[in-house]
């Protein structure tokens, strides 16, 4: 009975569109849920190969479509989804949700994948047209999914807090509701600087957990919520530097506020640890934060200070992720780590999965 089923399945799917793996049966969509979910998003190119597989349950494939990496990730037991993304403008009409929603299921079939995170970070205003249209199309999507793809996982991308942050008025309970898991950015926390102008931790410990209860205080169960931490860091060239060591940067304004992280630039973990060893300072700690940071010099002597994170940083964050029993935690983005054979980058790579799964 099971290999008559396996036939079907595999008929099934050979129906839509031929089978790219090697093994046939790799084509078949992942439908086992896992206790703890670790959610990696790729950007492209091959650095998945050097993933820890061991660790990752699912992954968001934001890069050309590969599938190569759809049958790896297939043999692994992990499921592959579709990056969504859209103008929110364009889905106030139903008729307009329901096409787009039509597509992305008949692409991720096609394609032999396992759902869809929907990457939405567009300004919207609370009760208006667009925020009514977003909860819909959540909802929507859900259920074309959940019909046309037994088992798919729909995941929604939430603002590190349910404040609207950077303007996001969502309906975060409803979304919430209507999807399998919201992903968390806890990153790009000092998108709206409010305060002094000043370099600070991209995810600061305290901020970043009060923001999770935040979330439950919402009444949204903690099993829907994915933590999301950076392997990257932000490079902040400092207009002056204060006797304490604050690194005044560039007034840069971001949807409504007077200062922003686009002040600095992004900087993958691979690139940072490269530039900690000819830095000025060393790896310094922020205590208060709970976050490391150090300082360099550029090329025509103008002082720079890098903030990031690394596994001090990151382990607790994930110990509190099962503390509180959320759905898992995952990172943008996996790509961004040294992957090459250099013992100590390889060390240095291990660690940083490693401190997914806390201290």
């Amino acid at each position: 009975m099971l290999l008559v089923l396996l036939v079907l399945s595999l008929v099934a799917v050979r129906g839509s569109s031929r089978c790219p793996c090697v093994r046939p049966e790799l084509c078949r969509h992942i439908q086992e849920e896992r206790d703890f979910e670790v959610f990696v998003f790729d950007v492209g190119g091959k650095a998945w190969k050097s993933y820890n597989w061991s660790m990752v349950t699912t992954l968001a494939m934001f890069g050309p479509y590969d599938a190569e990496l759809m049958c790896h990730a297939h043999s692994k037991g992990a499921r592959v989804v579709l990056k969504g993304d859209v103008h929110l403008s364009s889905i106030v009409d139903k008729s307009n949700r329901t096409t787009w929603i039509t597509d992305q299921v008949n692409l991720a079939k096609r394609q032999f994948m396992d759902g869809i995170n929907i990457d939405i970070e567009q300004a919207v205003d609370e009760g208006s047209p667009e925020y009514y249209a977003l909860t819909n199309l959540v909802k929507e999507t859900t259920a074309a999914f959940h019909k046309e793809i037994p088992g798919s996982q729909v995941s929604f991308d939430v603002a590190w807090s349910p404040k609207c942050i950077d303007k996001r008025c969502y309906d975060y309970v409803t979304i919430a509701e209507s999807c399998d898991l919201l992903f968390v950015m806890s990153y790009d926390e000092q998108s709206q600087i409010t305060g002094d102008c000043i370099g600070m931790a991209n995810a600061p410990l305290l901020q970043t957990l009060e923001a999770y209860q935040e979330y439950i205080d919402l009444k949204i169960d903690a099993k829907k919520l994915v933590m999301g931490v950076p392997w990257y860091g932000y490079d902040y060239p400092c207009v002056n530097l204060s006797q304490k060591g604050a690194c005044y940067i560039e007034k840069v304004p971001f949807r409504g506020a007077p200062c922003s992280d686009a002040a600095g630039r992004q900087k993958p973990y691979e690139w940072i640890m490269k530039q900690l060893n000819s830095s000025m300072s060393g790896r310094l700690w922020d205590d208060e934060q709970k976050a490391p940071y150090f300082y360099y010099k550029d090329q025509n002597g103008q002082i720079h200070q890098v903030w990031y994170d690394d596994p001090q940083s990151i382990c607790p964050k994930a110990d509190h992720a099962k503390a509180k029993g959320l759905r898992g935690i995952g990172m943008w983005n996996g790509n961004i780590l040294d992957y090459s054979h250099d013992p100590v980058a390889m060390q240095q790579t291990a660690m940083m999965w490693n401190a997914l799964l806390g201290c």
